[in-house]
């Protein structure tokens, strides 16, 4: 199946391709780094680790730049407040931003500019947008003229340049600005007294927001390069900003081959919101639930689709987790050997245990795949690896002999490890899954007599034998054992 992709601007799936065969150039908007990392910014930047993950899974050689906005209106008045250097609380929110991305065990980018240091580019590009009668000086600054491009206006949301005009009415006026148009926006702002400013063509000031980010990926790829994301609330009017300026200056269309947008956090049920104080700060959040955990919540969705976080949520996620590392440890036990016996041929129809638990282990390899290959589909690709888990832990509870026990842990380790962790990025390393886990010592002691039960319970259900379904039942219960009924199968936990 060839790769998917939801593309914002033509409003469909379409099928992945590169401008450079077997390369991948992904620029994503980064962080304003005035203020602490919070859940929606770990929302976008796990959304773009799984796709980064998935290109390099899927053999692209993929350079992927994301930048910081270290200058801004926000960071100017946050450094008021404290009474500090905004250069200081930009780096300390910098180096804060690594922090709670490594934690979720988001990748790197290859590359991570600082607007500031692409000013002299940003100039270049405003003039040149000025001689070309896009762009006009004004009073308080530079401005791009919207109505000199219209027929870019709304590629990415699908606004009508027409209705805003005739809804227009006098909105310019009153607003403190001199630009011509409520529609047009700034590429550079005038000095005001206490800010920091730069040096310009037009008088001392510093660049407009939306500009940054043209004069930086440009500098990386050039006129066209093939992904650009960020999330859902950027694309108007920061991306749309970012199509007219591009388009404009360079002449050629489009800049970005296939733009990608990812949905929003709601936080029980409201969207998350400083004045409704259900505001989560990334490190706030970690302070209380394990960091894999919220990674595991957050990638159990469509990157498109929005999040209602809660409680409940992050219970199951925990729950599903567990079983995820609980399986995994269980493989890496019982590896035993590094030249395992060479396992049979997989087969759907066989009657052995083994050959068809390998069928079924392989046929959900493909359906990994083929889910994140549709556009992304983390939602349906977790599904996978929960049922892998199910169908691992049964066959390794079932009886195997010691040969084939090790050949088929060797087998699991390495589907674990090719889809829950090199994609996922939900894995620990096999030494830190090794260590002593810190865990109900009882829980430890009957878990594996319960997972024993629970295959058995499985096996009882599926074919009508209830009384034997009811018996099995009842002996966890009388283990203090509480066993929920999931989509994903059995989950227990003790009372």
């Amino acid at each position: 199946m060839a790769l998917k992709v939801h593309d914002t601007r033509r409003r469909e799936k379409v099928i992945f391709s590169t401008l450079h065969p077997g390369k991948v150039s992904m620029y994503v908007c980064g962080v304003t780094v005035y203020d602490s990392c919070h859940l929606g910014h770990a929302r976008c930047y796990l959304a773009f680790d799984l796709i980064h993950r998935w290109l390099e899974a899927s053999g692209f050689d993929v350079h992927y730049v994301q930048n910081f906005t270290d200058i801004d209106d926000k960071i100017i008045t946050r450094a008021n407040e404290i009474g500090g250097d905004w250069r200081k609380l930009v780096d300390d929110n910098i180096a804060g931003y690594y922090e709670d991305m490594d934690a979720l065990n988001i990748l790197r980018a290859d590359d991570y500019p600082r607007c500031t240091d692409y000013v002299d580019d940003m100039i270049r590009i405003t003039q040149d947008l000025i001689d070309k009668e896009n762009a006009y000086v004004a009073d308080d600054g530079v401005y791009f003229h919207v109505d000199s491009a219209p027929e870019k206006y709304g590629v990415l949301t699908g606004q009508n340049i027409d209705a805003v005009r005739s809804g227009a009415g006098g909105r310019v006026q009153g607003t403190g600005s001199s630009k011509r148009d409520h529609k047009d926006f700034a590429l550079w702002k005038a000095a005001k007294p206490g800010e920091p400013t730069w040096d310009s063509p037009w008088g001392p000031g510093r660049p407009g927001w939306h500009i940054e980010c043209t004069a930086m990926s440009m500098d990386y790829f050039g006129q066209q390069f093939d992904i650009h994301g960020g999330g859902h609330d950027l694309r108007f009017p920061h991306h749309e900003a970012e199509i007219f300026q591009g388009e404009c200056h360079t002449g050629c269309s489009p800049v970005v081959h296939h733009w990608l947008h990812n949905g929003f956090v709601n936080i029980d049920g409201e969207k998350m919101s400083k004045s409704l104080g259900n505001f989560w700060a990334i490190k706030d959040i970690l302070q209380q639930v394990d960091a894999m955990v919220l990674r595991f919540a957050l990638i159990n969705a469509h990157y498109r689709s929005p999040i209602d976080m809660n409680e409940v949520l992050l219970k199951d996620a925990e729950r599903n987790y567990n079983r995820v590392l609980e399986c995994y440890i269980s493989a890496l036990k019982g590896m035993v050997t590094e030249s395992p016996v060479t396992l049979p041929h997989p087969d759907m129809t066989s009657k052995q245990p083994l050959i068809k638990s390998l069928a079924m282990l392989e046929k959900m390899g493909e359906g990994f795949a083929m889910a994140m290959d549709d556009d992304f589909n983390s939602r349906n690709a977790v599904a996978k690896v929960l049922g892998a888990v199910r169908e691992i832990s049964k066959t390794l509870a079932s009886g195997l002999d010691d040969a084939d026990k090790d050949a088929f842990s060797h087998y699991a380790v390495d589907w674990l490890e090719e889809t829950a962790g090199t994609v996922l990025g939900i894995l620990p390393t096999r030494e830190f899954a090794l260590l002593e886990p810190e865990e109900d010592p009882r829980r430890v002691e009957i878990a594996p007599r319960v997972e024993e039960l629970l295959v058995k319970r499985a096996e009882a259900r599926a074919n009508k034998d209830w009384p034997t379904a009811d018996l099995i039942r009842d002996e966890l219960k009388s283990m203090g054992v509480v066993v929920t009924d999931s989509a994903d199968g059995p989950i227990w936990d003790l009372e």
